[in-house]
């Protein structure tokens, strides 16, 4: 029995001494997933400051503040590009979101259930399909429509409004930041959608199933039960959309006009960073304007970060007030 047990004894430390070993290394080998991560985003963004470092010796911070883009006299601003990046995507989540939140109530709370395997797998695949399709898509179909039918009706009539009348006046081209953030709102609508309707999901049929037993209606359900149930996560799923709105390029570029100069009205030409960069980067014949262009790069990087990071703040607020 000694020899048995003395036996059965080293099995056992054997086994213990194996699985810590495995244990380790999984530790390890996540770890080191982890920290590649985080390697990877910092080498990003130090090689594109690296690169403009040019720029941003030149110019100093009227990089920045400065609408100049000259490639004859090697005079480079950012402005224009930043802020036709940011208009363009607020106009994109002004659209989507309240569209999304439709949709995924719907699919979730009101459609009947033969219906929702058809409708959610078209979402799917509407966030499959290319940027470069929906880019040609709003330049054939979208642009000659909005010149011809949208846009001189909002001149005529929306124009000449105090205060909001200014971003509806100009030509009747059907290019522009409106029509390029209606083309990024349809772009980021699947995306966001597919999240909302996840989270939505998650929520206990107990808790919905109660609150119409108590008399509650569909609207009441969803914005005392589903919504502060899901608050996080439908936030998450917001700012997701956003980041990928800020960074598209190829819909953008067919649609926005990419003219560099800067203008309230949402009707005319405007330029993106991530759409200036496809455009002039293969023509960037001095190291100037090379350096200009990855430039834009590092602050459509620094854009993004403050956005996602905002997300994060936001999402960690929320999470310590549900627990207090």
């Amino acid at each position: 029995m000694s020899v048995a047990s003395n036996t059965l004894a080293m099995e056992v430390d054997d086994r213990a001494s194996k699985d810590g070993r495995n244990d380790r290394m999984f530790r390890w080998a996540v770890t080191a997933a982890g920290f590649f991560v985080l390697l990877t985003l910092l080498a990003a963004g130090l090689s594109m400051f690296w690169g403009g470092r040019e720029a941003f010796q030149t110019f100093g911070f009227g990089f920045l503040t400065s609408t100049d883009w000259d490639p004859v006299q090697q005079k480079f601003g950012a402005l224009v590009p930043i802020y036709g990046t940011v208009v363009t995507a607020a106009i994109a989540m002004l659209i989507a979101v309240p569209i999304s939140f439709g949709i995924a109530l719907f699919l979730t709370e009101v459609s009947p259930t033969w219906m929702r395997t058809p409708i959610g797998a078209a979402i799917e695949l509407l966030a499959g399909i290319p940027s470069i399709i929906y880019g040609m898509w709003g330049l054939f179909v979208l642009v000659p429509y909005l010149g011809e039918h949208v846009f001189p009706w909002l001149d005529e009539n929306v124009g000449p409004l105090p205060i909001i009348g200014k971003l509806f006046q100009g030509p009747p081209l059907g290019i522009g930041m409106l029509t390029a953030g209606l083309v990024l709102a349809i772009m980021v609508i699947p995306f966001i959608s597919s999240v909302m309707r996840e989270v939505f999901l998650t929520v206990p049929t107990r808790l919905k199933e109660s609150a119409y037993a108590l008399g509650s209606t569909t609207t009441e359900v969803v914005w005392h039960i589903v919504l502060p149930y899901t608050r996080s996560a439908v936030i998450g799923g917001i700012f997701l959309g956003l980041g990928r709105a800020l960074g598209e390029t190829m819909a953008v570029t067919f649609v926005l006009g990419n003219a560099h100069f800067l203008t309230t009205s949402l009707l005319e030409p405007g330029n993106s960073i991530a759409a200036t960069i496809a455009n002039e980067f293969t023509e960037a014949d001095s190291p100037l304007y090379l350096s200009s262009l990855i430039a834009l790069g590092f602050l459509l990087f620094v854009v993004t970060f403050i956005v996602l990071s905002i997300a994060k703040f936001m999402l960690m607020g929320l999470k310590r007030r549900e627990g207090n």
